[in-house]
């Protein structure tokens, strides 16, 4: 079995300078995001979501984005769940891309806030009904005794609206959209000596400067 202290990659694909990256950081995003969609990165939108408890405790998830708009960056959970919860009680977060394939990262640290119900609503009815039915049966992030309890509660919801293509929102179901307020671009290259690029909000605008690998 190979050692992980041996595990190791040398980056070599890209290079970032400040001189070539768009002066608004979503907008360097989203041509960032379209070339990790034409790399065929496995999930482009995938991304780490971290949140903190009101003790706090840093806890975090794999979740996806489900759109970009006004300059921010939207998803869709239960707002029972830990991660609801917490953003509740803290709505300070952070979200974390990595594609492997161009050996990028974006880092994203930012303000969540619920979304209009109408534009949830209208998410939630655009999804699979399988996927409408789960968020009505699962009490995300609840103790459970077994699988059983998620089959029961599903049989129970699939009976509630029987014949209905699409089903009505639940209440503690709805998206978030994160303001951000600082973008790190990370861009591999050899030796350890990536690129960083960072952008700050600093009075409605945004400084752009270089980090350290």
């Amino acid at each position: 079995m190979k050692s992980i202290s041996d595990i190791r990659t040398e980056y070599t694909k890209s290079f970032l300078d400040i001189s070539t990256v768009d002066k608004d950081p979503v907008v360097q995003f989203s041509k960032w995001f379209d070339e990790a969609v034409a790399s065929e990165a496995l999930e482009p939108n995938a991304m780490s979501l971290a949140t903190i408890s009101e003790q706090g405790t840093p806890s975090s998830r794999i979740i996806l984005l489900k759109g970009i708009e006004h300059g921010q960056f939207l998803f869709y959970t239960n707002y029972q769940s830990q991660k609801g919860k917490e953003l509740t009680a803290n709505p300070a977060c952070a979200i974390l891309f990595f594609w492997p394939e161009l050996e990028r990262q974006v880092r994203i640290e930012g303000v969540a806030s619920r979304i209009e119900p109408e534009a949830s609503e209208k998410y939630f009815q655009s999804r699979p009904r399988s996927s409408q039915v789960g968020a009505w049966a699962s009490p995300q992030s609840a103790l459970i005794k077994d699988r059983q309890i998620l089959e029961s509660f599903a049989g129970q919801i699939e009976k509630r609206f029987e014949g209905k293509k699409v089903l009505p929102k639940p209440k503690q179901w709805g998206g978030y959209a994160i303001t951000p307020l600082e973008m790190e671009f990370w861009q591999g290259r050899p030796s350890r000596l990536h690129d960083r690029i960072l952008y700050t909000k600093v009075d409605d605008e945004w400084k752009i400067n270089r980090l350290a690998p």
